[in-house]
């Protein structure tokens, strides 16, 4: 099904440790609109959906777990250094009091992830249009983060992780077009 290689979709890069950048990226890791959301939802709704569009959801899916990987491995750089000073100064100390720097899937506000944030109506139209917005709330994510960092190398992978979610919102786009066609052709029996 896949080939693995041991490397990141696109190099993460920080110039600095930032336990509080760390913080809001969080967001994008166990967030209602991050990327563990949007891989499960979209690898749970491809077993609702017609045959001509499944592989787009099977493709997404799994690209939306590199980018988890790519947020996680930015998380990381960003608190390994850190002082305890630090953490606290960030609003990480009950987080590290739990978890260490340890990962946890929860939001930059410490709202630990759900599976109700996973949308799945079992309707192709509907659990396409509900893809399209969450593709459209991570991009608009990304772009707040990208805003919130004077990081250049930061804000360059983040810019990458945006502009993929540009490319999955017109694919799924396209995948509602392909579906609404296929739904008014006339069948003939």
């Amino acid at each position: 099904m896949w080939i693995y290689e041991k490397k990141l979709q696109y190099p993460v890069k920080v110039s600095k440790c930032d336990p509080r950048m760390a913080r809001l990226l969080l967001e994008q890791y166990g967030g209602a609109d991050g990327e563990l959301a949007a891989a499960l939802r979209y690898l749970n709704q491809r077993y609702s959906i017609p045959d001509k569009v499944v592989g787009l959801l099977t493709d997404i899916g799994t690209e939306e777990f590199a980018h988890l990987e790519m947020i996680a491995t930015m998380v990381y750089k960003l608190m390994k250094d850190a002082t305890m000073e630090q953490i606290k100064a960030a609003g990480l100390d009950d987080h590290y009091v739990a978890h260490d720097r340890g990962l946890f899937y929860q939001s930059a506000g410490g709202v630990p992830w759900t599976a109700t944030y996973i949308q799945a109506k079992g309707d192709p139209i509907a659990d396409l249009y509900e893809d399209i917005a969450a593709e459209e709330k991570a991009r608009a994510t990304y772009q707040w983060l990208i805003d919130t960092t004077d990081d250049v190398d930061l804000q360059d992978s983040l810019k990458f992780l945006r502009e993929r979610e540009i490319v999955h919102s017109l694919r799924f786009r396209e995948a509602v077009e392909i579906l609404k066609a296929d739904r008014e052709e006339k069948k003939i029996f």
